[in-house]
């Protein structure tokens, strides 16, 4: 099934344990850390655009790319009420494209893993090296084996909020590497039934994220041009570990001759 339709109405209710204040100056430190303190950034997998809409007001000219249309009509209403200049383009990132060179890529939120073939990621990198500046960088994040085999995998999250709630399952295959979310949600209706009660519609989403190594990301980045240029345990700046559970990377244009 089609990821982020019918949870799409309800991912910011769920969504709002996530400390985007903090990630988003975790972020915004890395971009000036490589001197990008302003110009256009496109945000791969931008979602509803709640971190696209973070970094506009911190003075970026952003572009959010995403594959749901679902999720991009909420960041759009977004967009209308805080007045940024965003422009929202309905791409897959496997191949986006853009008008032009941008000073930096970001993806956050594990939307890497959602490209749980190897060769699209390679060419997820490789267009990312087609659109940087010169001396643009690349910053994502994923999602490591271990979160996925010790923290999610075989596990069930579900919460129940005002008016909607979900089931959460998790199964993490070891030797495929991917970890597969059965999604169900009940979300209630504007209208009761002719009984007065509540009406709840459900809805029913299967997700799939890959688990890559940081080898592996090295070996891709490098495949498509790219350069390597660090990698840090989320939202630090230590060396990852066997135990991370998020990773961050940041990649440079390839040099050419």
């Amino acid at each position: 099934m089609e990821a982020y339709t019918g949870f799409a109405e309800v991912y910011d209710t769920f969504m709002d344990n996530v400390p985007y204040e903090e990630w988003g100056a975790y972020l915004c430190g890395l971009l000036e850390e490589y001197g990008i303190r302003d110009g256009i950034v496109a945000d791969l997998g931008c979602g509803t655009g709640t971190m696209t809409e973070y970094l506009a007001e911190k003075g970026y000219d952003m572009i959010g790319i995403d594959a749901s249309e679902e999720m991009l009509e909420i960041a759009q209403e977004k967009k209308e009420k805080s007045g940024y200049e965003i422009l929202y383009l309905l791409q897959d990132m496997r191949e986006f494209e853009l008008y032009g060179t941008v000073r930096a890529i970001i993806s956050v939120c594990d939307s890497i893993n959602y490209i749980t073939e190897p060769g699209d990621l390679r060419q997820v990198f490789h267009w990312a090296d087609n659109y940087l500046d010169p001396d643009g960088v690349f910053i994502f994040d994923f999602n490591t084996e271990y979160k996925y085999r010790e923290v999610l995998g075989d596990q069930t999250i579900a919460e129940n909020r005002e008016t909607c709630s979900f089931i959460w399952d998790n199964y993490y295959y070891e030797e495929e590497r991917i970890n597969e979310y059965e999604l169900s949600l009940f979300i209630r209706e504007e209208e009761q039934g002719r009984d007065g009660y509540e009406m709840y519609r459900r809805y029913q989403e299967t997700h799939y994220q890959r688990a890559y190594t940081l080898e592996e990301m090295q070996e891709l980045l490098e495949a498509a041009g790219m350069r390597f240029l660090a990698a840090y345990d989320a939202f630090t700046k230590e060396r990852p570990t066997d135990t991370s559970e998020r990773i961050y990377v940041i990649a440079g244009k390839g040099e050419r001759a």
